[in-house]
């Protein structure tokens, strides 16, 4: 007890004492004490025991306490015995339930340290397996769920820092590989993630948090490849899909949904279509609302969403469908937003670009039917241009060179063209010519 003392004493001047000498000398100390044997204990009991009640408030010592398990853990855990590493494990699932309620920041540690320690456990064969069953006993509270979702947030990311590290030999990473284990837990995931977002809540409040819980943990499992052995068919009707979709309109989940689909655009090819398909719901619902109040971050993300779409599947946009139109159409809207910086342009670009590659591809194996395109998309990329043109109005000093770019795209794409956009094309190069002087 003595030693839990002096260590909340020196975080608490580390953290607050306003002179600098007694910071230096605070941290000096808690250094050397987390290379210490003693640090394993003390760290566990603060994290397990009614100390919080006895020392400063904001949960600072826990939370040092926490960070101290992790990082000896990833530097000293393999030396562990098993009947150490068992009672932690016990110690650390419990803190996790004890504060699953309190700062989020907090349990992210305790998460990522349990990560840690079950990665280290070889011994038990499969780690990962070992620590899904202990899940389940947090599962069965409902305020344990909290924590479960953050474990599993945390832990397809500590399992792929651990596939990279050097330090990790090849035997540790056939052990705990994210392939073979982790993915091999997809299906337990996928539903309890239903589950969850099925549930209902008395507040809105909780509602929302629980939802931005759900898609980050799902964000997680997307960029570990979560959905690589489904069925495309099976994919696209996946009723977590639905749910992200849905979650487009909450203000809260905005941004956590538009990652999500964003990575699941970017992996699998049968979502574009799937997507392509739903451009026209969200330009009424939420782009033009978005444009007429001036949203730039409702804009913003649409704007990098849709170019996604039509980056990873640059063919469908092609084939010149209504929905493809829709989705140039909303994004010819997002460049001409009037927003003080090019970054919503900017996210565009790298569409535009894949677009106008294969559409210029396709004059080696197409013949008429590239002319068609061209044709077809003339007007989109002369709108594009006019949209570039007009802003560089007000800040051409900041993007000329964007519709220098767009202008020879013109050129390229509609050689037919040129006598239009040659006065055009002039027109940039004496700004640019002009701006570098």
């Amino acid at each position: 007890m003595e030693l839990q003392m002096k260590v909340a004493q020196a975080v608490h001047v580390l953290n607050h004492d306003s002179q600098s000498c007694n910071r230096v000398a605070a941290n000096q100390w808690l250094v050397q004490f987390q290379q210490t044997d003693a640090a394993w204990e003390v760290a566990t009991s603060i994290l397990t025991s009614n100390y919080h009640q006895q020392f400063v408030s904001d949960f600072e010592v826990e939370f040092f306490a926490a960070q101290i398990l992790k990082r000896k853990i990833q530097n000293e855990g393999s030396y562990l015995q098993m009947g150490a590493k068992d009672a932690l494990l016990n110690a650390l699932l419990l803190a996790a339930k004890k504060f699953c309620l309190g700062p989020p920041q907090l349990l992210t540690q305790i998460c990522l340290a349990l990560s840690a320690l079950m990665l280290h456990a070889v011994e038990h064969g499969q780690p990962i397996e070992k620590l899904f069953c202990s899940l389940q006993s947090l599962e069965n509270h409902d305020e344990g769920t909290i924590a479960v979702l953050e474990m599993l947030t945390v832990l397809p990311e500590v399992v792929e820092d651990q596939n990279t590290d050097h330090r990790t030999s090849s035997a540790q990473r056939r052990e705990y590989g994210r392939e073979e284990q982790l993915l091999s837990h997809t299906s337990v995931v996928l539903e309890f993630l239903h589950r969850q977002s099925d549930k209902s809540f008395d507040s809105s409040i909780q509602l929302q948090g629980r939802h931005r819980k759900i898609l980050r943990c799902l964000l997680s499992w997307v960029r570990a490849g979560c959905f690589s052995e489904i069925p495309p068919s099976s994919l696209a009707g996946h009723p977590l899909l639905s749910f992200v979709f849905n979650s487009l309109q909450v203000s809260s989940s905005f941004d956590l949904a538009i990652e999500v689909l964003t990575e699941l655009v970017s992996r699998h090819e049968c979502i574009p279509q799937v997507l392509l398909c739903k451009v026209g719901f969200l330009r009424d619902i939420l782009l033009l609302p978005a444009l007429n109040s001036g949203d730039e971050t409702v804009i913003s993300g649409l704007a990098c969403f849709l170019s996604e779409i039509g980056h990873a599947a640059p063919s469908l946009i092609a084939e010149a469908s209504p929905e493809a139109f829709v989705l140039t159409d909303a994004l010819l809207s997002c460049v001409s937003f009037p927003s003080e910086d090019w970054e919503i342009a900017d996210s565009t670009l790298q569409f535009w670009c894949s677009l106008a590659s294969f559409i210029l591809g396709l004059d080696v194996d197409s013949g008429e039917n590239a002319k068609s395109v061209k044709v077809l998309f003339f007007p989109v990329f002369s709108a594009l241009l006019d949209a570039l043109l007009l802003r560089s109005q007000v800040s051409f000093y900041l993007h000329a060179y964007v519709v220098h770019i767009i202008s020879l795209f013109c050129l390229y794409l509609f050689p037919s063209h040129k006598l239009l956009y040659w006065p055009l094309f002039s027109l940039t190069s004496m700004w640019i010519c002009w701006i570098l002087q």
